[in-house]
């Protein structure tokens, strides 16, 4: 049985440092909206399509804040390539989505859109720690 998070708990969760990369909360926002675009996936693709998606859909969030929690600007690099390599992950996973007909135009547009978002910051995060080291 859980317990139920309150008050003070929930501000000091949310005082993490990882909670101010704006990255981190696109693409948390990621997240979620692959969960509800999945949710409407043939229940034969739990397994499979559904779960590989949302799989690296949380893997990039992971990482960033894996890679905030490490001592050096290096490693938070290493994770964030990580990160960028998830992200790739799910833009293959889409690709396969539409061709099964899992997702149509205008759902593949919203997801991608918001990937490429999550890219592009995650990209400029990348090259700014580049150019601090």
């Amino acid at each position: 049985m859980g317990t139920k998070v309150q008050g003070t708990e929930v501000q000091a969760m949310n005082n993490k440092g990882y909670h101010k990369l704006l990255v981190w909360q696109k693409a948390r926002a990621l997240v979620i909206l692959i969960y509800q675009m999945t949710e409407s996936f043939p229940k034969s693709e739990m397994f499979g399509l559904i779960s590989q998606m949302r799989r690296a859909a949380i893997s990039v969030v992971l990482n960033i804040v894996e890679g905030d929690r490490r001592k050096s600007r290096k490693e938070f690099l290493r994770f964030l390539d990580m990160a960028d390599g998830s992200l790739t992950e799910l833009e293959a996973c889409l690709e396969i989505a539409v061709d099964l007909h899992y997702l149509n135009g205008e759902d593949l547009e919203k997801i991608d859109g918001k990937r490429k978002e999550v890219a592009s910051m995650m990209v400029g995060l990348m090259r700014s720690i580049q150019k601090a080291l």
